[in-house]
C-alpha cells in the first residue's frame, strides 16, 4: 500500500527521484555529455525517442538504428530542430533479423567511432497470429531479446576498448518491463511449444517471456563483465506504464476504457524515459551493475528473473540460436 502511494505521489526514493521524475530532470546532474557516443534502439518514437532527444540535448552523439530509415531521419530532423548542433547518425537495423544485426554491427564498427552507451530499448508486441522471424524464432522474442543479445555481443568489444582508452566507464541499459513477472513457467519449453504450434499463441505471454529474457540477460552479462574485468556495466529498467505506440496499436473500446481508468497510473513519455536515462548517465550508477531499476531506484525482479542458473541457461540457448543462423561464429564474450 505504501509503495502504491509513493508511486501515485511521485515521492522520491533513495536516488532522489521517483515516478514523476522526467528524463531531463535526472540528467541535470550531467549537463555536458559531449564526449559520449550512444546507440539507442527503438528511438524513432515513444520512450526511445525521448531518450535520444534528451541525451542529444545534453551533447551526446546519438546513433539511431531503425528498420525504417525514413522514420529515423524524421527523428533526427526533430532533434536537430531543437538542438541544431546535435550529432545524430542514422543506420539501418532490423532487430528481428540476425543478419541485419550483424550488418549493422559491422557498419558501425567500420565508422571507427567510440561507444560508451548501448541502450537496448526497442520493443514489439505482436498482434494476432503467431509470426516467426526469418531465423525461425517467435517474432516478439526475436525482436525484443535475441536481436539485442547479438547486438550487445557484437558491440561489446568496442565498448570495452572505448572504456580502456578513455577511462570512462561504459554502460549498457536493457529496457524490460514489470510484465516479465507475468510468466513463471519454463521459457525454453514455452518457446519450443509455441514455435511448433503445439499450444495456442498468446501475445501477452510471448511479450512477458521476451521481457523476462531481458532481465536474465542483464544478470548473466553483469557476471561475465565482472569476470572479464571490463569497465562496462549493465542494468535493466522497467520504464513504467505509459501509452506508447506499443500499446496504442491495441485500439478499441475496452482498451480505451482501461486507459481512462488507469490514467492516474500512466506516466508521460518524459517520465517513462527517466529511468533509462538515469541508468545510462547518472553519476550515482557508476560501478553499479546487474540491477533491476524502476522509477529511478533499485527494485526487485520476479523470482524467475533472479536465478543465475536460469540466466546461464538462457545465455547458452541464445548462443545456440545465433550460431544456427550463421556459418561464421560470432565473437564470444
Amino acid at each position: 500500500m505504501l509503495q502504491a502511494a509513493r508511486y501515485l505521489l511521485g515521492s522520491p526514493g533513495a536516488s532522489g527521484f521517483g515516478s514523476k521524475s522526467t528524463a531531463e530532470e535526472v540528467t541535470a546532474a550531467c549537463p555536458d555529455l559531449g564526449s559520449l557516443t550512444a546507440i539507442i534502439t527503438g528511438a524513432t518514437s515513444g520512450i526511445g525517442a525521448e531518450t535520444a532527444r534528451v541525451l542529444a540535448k545534453r551533447g551526446a552523439r546519438v546513433v539511431i538504428p531503425a528498420r525504417s530509415v525514413k522514420a529515423a531521419e524524421d527523428m533526427r530532423a526533430r532533434i536537430l530542430g531543437e538542438c541544431p548542433g546535435a550529432d545524430v547518425l542514422v543506420l539501418h537495423l532490423d532487430l528481428s533479423s540476425l543478419a541485419s544485426v550483424r550488418d549493422f554491427a559491422r557498419r558501425f564498427i567500420s565508422l571507427g567511432l567510440p561507444l560508451h552507451l548501448l541502450i537496448n530499448n526497442a520493443g514489439k508486441f505482436s498482434h494476432g497470429q503467431l509470426a516467426l522471424s526469418e531465423d525461425g524464432v517467435e517474432m516478439t522474442f526475436a525482436t525484443n531479446y535475441l536481436g539485442h543479445f547479438l547486438l550487445t555481443k557484437l558491440l561489446l568489444g568496442r565498448m570495452v576498448e572505448t572504456a580502456a582508452a578513455t577511462g570512462m566507464q561504459g554502460r549498457i541499459v536493457n529496457v524490460s518491463s514489470s510484465v516479465h513477472g507475468w510468466f513463471s513457467g519454463d521459457w525454453a519449453d514455452y518457446l519450443q511449444l509455441v514455435t511448433r504450434r503445439k499450444i495456442p499463441y498468446d501475445a501477452t505471454q510471448a511479450y512477458a517471456v521476451s521481457k523476462l529474457a531481458n532481465v536474465l540477460h542483464t544478470k548473466e552479462l553483469a557476471a561475465r563483465l565482472q569476470e572479464m574485468g571490463a569497465d562496462v556495466t549493465v542494468n535493466c529498467v522497467h520504464p513504467g506504464i505509459v501509452r506508447t505506440r506499443l500499446n496504442r496499436d491495441r485500439e478499441g473500446l475496452v482498451t480505451d476504457l482501461a486507459f481512462v481508468l488507469l490514467s492516474k497510473l500512466l506516466k508521460t513519455i518524459p517520465q517513462a524515459a527517466a529511468t533509462t536515462c538515469y541508468a545510462a548517465v547518472h553519476p550515482r550508477l557508476a560501478g553499479v551493475s546487474g540491477r533491476y531499476l524502476a522509477d529511478c531506484n533499485e527494485a526487485l525482479p520476479s523470482p524467475a528473473a533472479a536465478s543465475r542458473s536460469e540466466a546461464a541457461r538462457l545465455w547458452q540457448a541464445s548462443e545456440d540460436m545465433i550460431c544456427a543462423s550463421s556459418s561464421q561464429p560470432d565473437k564470444n564474450i
